[in-house]
C-alpha cells in the first residue's frame, strides 16, 4: 500500500461518488485529507480511523479555491497533492444548449481545475520533493461526446493543460498527470445509464464485463501521487477497463447470429 503519512491532500468534489472514494483511499494510506463542495455532506469519507475535513468552497470561484488552499496550509502546514475531481455536465443536445450553460460547463471542467492548479503550484513547489496534481479527465475527452459536447471539449482541454503544466513545472518537482476515466458506477449511475437494466446491458458490452467503481480511480490516483512515481509527469493514464468496443463489432455479431 502507498504511504502518505504526514502528507496533506485536497480532493475537489470529494463529498460523493468518485471524489468520495478517492478521499477514502488517501485516508486509508495515511494522508490528511481535505474535501470541498458548496454544501457540507451528510457523511464524511473515513479511513484508517480518521475522517476527511470538509471546507466549503465553490471551485468555480478563484477567490474561494485560494481561500481553501490558505485554510489547508493554516491547518496542516503543507499541501502535497491536489486532485481536481469536481466536474460533470447534464445531457443536452448541442443545438439546444444555451451559451450560459456551455460557459458554465467549461468553467467547471476546465477553467476551475486550471486555476486551482495554478494556485496550488505555489504551495507544492515549496516542498522538498515537490508535489502532485492529478486531473480527473474522461474518455469523453478523447472520443466524440454527443449530448455533452462542451463537457467533452473541456476534458480534452484538461488533458492538454495537464501536459503543458507538467512541462512548465517539472524543474520545480511539481508533477501533473491526468486520469482518463471510463464509465463509472456510482450512486448516480442508474439515472445516467438507464437504470439497472441499462447498466447490465452496458456492462455486458465491456471487455472486462463491468464498469469501473470509485476505488478503481482512487487506486490510479495513489499510483500517480506516490513518491516512487517521481518520473511520471504529463501522463494521461487510461482507466477504462480496456476501453469501449466499437459498436459495429457488436452489430456485426448480432447480424451473424440472426443469419445462422
Amino acid at each position: 500500500m502507498s504511504d502518505f503519512s504526514n502528507k496533506s491532500v485536497i480532493v475537489t468534489g470529494g463529498t460523493k461518488g468518485v471524489g468520495f472514494g478517492i478521499a477514502q483511499a488517501f485516508l486509508q494510506a495515511g494522508a490528511r485529507v481535505f474535501i470541498c463542495g458548496r454544501n457540507a455532506p451528510v457523511q464524511l469519507p473515513q479511513g484508517n480511523g480518521r475522517q476527511a475535513e470538509f471546507i466549503a468552497a465553490d471551485v468555480r470561484k478563484p477567490e474561494e479555491s485560494q481561500q481553501l488552499i490558505d485554510t489547508v496550509l493554516q491547518r496542516s502546514g503543507r499541501l502535497d497533492v491536489l486532485i481536481n475531481n469536481a466536474g460533470g455536465s447534464p445531457p443536452v443536445k448541442a443545438a439546444d444548449a444555451p451559451p450560459k450553460l456551455t460557459e458554465s460547463i467549461i468553467r467547471l471542467n476546465l477553467i476551475a481545475p486550471l486555476v486551482f492548479s495554478q494556485q496550488a503550484y505555489h504551495a507544492l513547489c515549496k516542498n522538498e520533493n515537490g508535489g502532485s496534481i492529478i486531473n480527473i479527465a474522461s474518455i469523453s475527452g478523447v472520443r466524440p461526446s454527443p449530448g455533452t459536447a462542451a463537457y467533452g471539449a473541456a476534458k480534452a482541454g484538461l488533458i492538454n493543460v495537464t501536459r503543458s503544466l507538467a512541462q512548465e513545472w517539472a524543474a520545480d518537482k511539481v508533477r501533473v498527470n491526468a486520469i482518463i476515466a471510463g464509465m463509472i458506477k456510482t450512486e448516480a449511475s442508474e439515472d445516467h445509464y438507464g437504470g439497472e437494466k441499462g447498466i447490465a446491458l452496458i456492462e455486458q458490452s465491456l471487455p472486462m464485463g463491468r464498469m469501473a467503481v470509485p476505488a478503481d480511480i482512487a487506486n490510479a490516483c495513489l499510483l500517480l501521487a506516490q513518491d516512487s512515481s517521481s518520473y511520471i509527469s504529463g501522463a494521461a493514464l487510461d482507466v477504462t477497463g480496456a476501453g469501449e468496443p466499437p459498436m459495429f463489432l457488436q452489430l456485426a455479431e448480432q447480424a451473424n447470429a440472426l443469419a445462422q
